[in-house]
């Protein structure tokens, strides 16, 4: 799990270096596209939730067959979820562009994003889903292969398509999108490969018709992650228009954002490893029968998790100008940049804690608890807070990022009381 989070930062870290290339406008279209991207592949992310929790529960079981029907109806349900998404997004670009708030000079950019993402939607979802399929039935080298391949296309898109090499053409700012549009199409086929073998070999064999009882649980699980995750991208695409809103210094400010975002996945990599290995260690045990395993292994994974996160904040806060300067060369970008990653290196043990609890939550089945934790943190803590801070009290950027940090630590500790009252030991899946 740690190297498919690795894959993921390097292709991030690549898109944004490449970027970097170009301009700091493209570095700030992409950080905003990239919260909109998962904005749009918010249902692929929370049906993946539920059909985690349904297939590790079938693993813990021991049950093959039941695990295959939840997998099959999980990726045809969300291949047309995609595919309503998809169209909208894709002729309804400028729209959505507009409503953001974006400063004029780069909403050509991201809108040229915005179309290619739309397409390659379908593929995305069908990724994602059978990515959380694999990794729950424990079979997590296969979407480690699938991954490695992924970015392995991403990277070399990056720079054979926006600088041109031969005998590729000179693409710019649109190679970078069009290589996230290949490689996970790439990806898909890979996965949609492996179901011919092992456990999945009867994958293919029924009928491909939509159960609604399948579909039905998988919702209901699901519904409360999507929201989770509406709510958290929402809020990200507002902290954006925040940052918009301060004048000259809003450019600067917005390519810090995301430049340090980038950075900081870094320290993301193991939390969300250990959030995913959570989520099915923990809807496995509960499979079996054993709910004090189960809270043994999530509160043992974010000990874990928050010691292996505080050593590499210190580095980080530590090394903040010389990494922000991989990213940008830009005076302004990189003080700006500096300054974001030295105060959210304060909330990175909130953040490792919280994640990893999330993570053995939603593999519980507990999605509710988890939605309402993270709405309460970023709608009521951070927004109010970023918007008085930076644009009512005039601290600019620098309220923003305060504004950040504090919402995390809330996060994390409303999180660690979720999870140690054990309401989440009683949820039924079925």
């Amino acid at each position: 799990m740690l190297l498919i989070m690795i894959f993921y930062f390097l292709v991030g870290l690549t898109d944004i270096y490449v970027a970097g290339l170009i301009g700091p406008d493209v570095q700030a279209a992409i950080g905003f596209v990239y919260q909109i991207y998962l904005f749009i592949t918010v249902i692929a992310n929370a049906i993946s939730i539920g059909t985690l929790a349904l297939v590790a529960r079938a693993a813990g079981s021991r049950d093959p067959g039941r695990a295959v029907e939840i997998a099959r109806q999980s990726l045809l349900f969300s291949l047309i979820v995609a595919a309503c998404i998809s169209v909208p997004g894709f002729v309804f670009y400028r729209e959505i562009i507009d409503w953001a708030g974006l400063p004029a000079g780069i909403r050509v950019i991201a809108g040229d994003f915005l179309r290619i993402f739309a397409l390659a939607l379908g593929p995305n979802y069908i990724l994602i889903i059978s990515n959380a399929v694999f990794r729950a039935a424990g079979e997590v080298k296969k979407p480690l292969f699938t991954m490695f391949v992924v970015s392995l296309v991403n990277i070399a898109g990056d720079f054979l398509l926006v600088l041109g090499i031969f005998p590729f053409p000179r693409m710019g700012y649109i190679g970078i999108a069009l290589s996230t549009a290949i490689s996970a199409s790439s990806g898909m086929l890979i996965n949609l490969g492996f179901f011919r073998g092992g456990r999945w070999r009867s994958f293919y064999s029924a009928p491909l018709k939509i159960s609604f009882e399948a579909a039905g649980r998988i919702v209901r699980l699901g519904w409360p992650a999507g929201m989770l995750q509406i709510a958290w991208n929402a809020g990200y695409i507002l902290i954006y228009n925040i940052l918009a809103r301060l004048g000259a210094a809003s450019i600067a400010a917005m390519a810090a954002l995301t430049n340090g975002l980038r950075i900081e996945a870094v320290i993301y990599l193991p939390a969300f490893a250990l959030n995913m290995t959570a989520s099915v260690l923990i809807g496995q045990n509960l499979g079996a029968g054993n709910p004090a395993r189960a809270e043994k292994t999530g509160w043992k994974i974010a000990q874990a998790g928050v010691l292996l996160v505080s050593v590499m904040a210190l580095a980080i806060f530590i090394m903040a100008a010389r990494l922000a300067a991989f990213l940008t060369s830009n005076g302004a970008v990189l003080a700006e940049t500096t300054r974001y990653l030295r105060i959210s290196m304060v909330s990175e043990p909130f953040m490792a804690l919280g994640s990893v609890l999330v993570g053995g939550l939603q593999g519980a089945g507990d999605t509710r608890g988890t939605m309402w934790v993270i709405i309460f943190s970023m709608w009521l803590i951070r927004l109010p807070l970023a918007y008085l801070l930076a644009i009512v009290l005039h601290y600019g950027a620098v309220g923003v990022w305060a504004a950040m940090v504090a919402s995390m630590c809330v996060q994390g500790m409303l999180m660690a009381v979720r999870f140690h009252r054990g309401r989440w030991k009683h949820v039924r899946v079925d």
